[in-house]
């Protein structure tokens, strides 16, 4: 059974909040003073993760930092890589490589998501030696590449040309 959770009220006006005052940025600043300094946590996440499914880039990086200055935020790899996910179907590949140096300093270890979905990211943007630098650190890790992540990159491979590599 396929479950969703329902977003509040608040998360719901928070979003349109936002998507309503992203061309100025003193607008923004108010409602992030107003709207989204007010929420709760889970509204909070709630409010990201919806800004996230409909790719609102730069709204979903501010309301991404605006969470890892709260008072109650613990680094959460699951956030980070949430946010790789969307960077990477973007293909800002500086970004995501970014997140992935922050999340060590937080003091967070990437596991096998993680190095999967900087391996997408790669090859995104076409980066075939550099995802499989990735691969290759991430075996080192001590990671087993899981079905997902071994669909990814013989996929890729293949439609980059590099059966050869697909074949290892």
């Amino acid at each position: 059974m396929w479950r969703t959770r329902v977003l509040s009220t608040e998360a719901i006006q928070a979003v349109q909040s936002l998507k309503l005052a992203q061309n100025s940025s003193s607008k923004l600043e108010q409602v992030f003073s107003s709207k989204i300094n007010r929420l709760l946590k889970a509204d909070l996440l709630d409010t990201l993760a919806e800004l996230q499914r409909q790719n609102e880039l730069d709204l979903a990086l501010k309301v991404f930092n605006f969470v890892r200055k709260e008072l109650w935020y613990v680094p959460d790899l699951s956030l980070f890589n949430d946010m790789m996910v969307m960077l990477g179907k973007n293909k800002m590949i500086e970004m995501v490589e970014q997140l992935f140096l922050e999340l060590r300093n937080e003091g967070l270890q990437p596991d096998a998501r993680t190095y999967t979905e900087l391996i997408g990211a790669y090859f995104k943007v076409e980066m075939v030696k550099k995802a499989m630098e990735t691969y290759e650190l991430m075996k080192a890790s001590g990671y087993v590449p899981d079905k997902l992540t071994l669909t990814i990159l013989i996929r890729n491979l293949e439609k980059a040309g590099e059966e050869a590599l697909s074949n290892q």
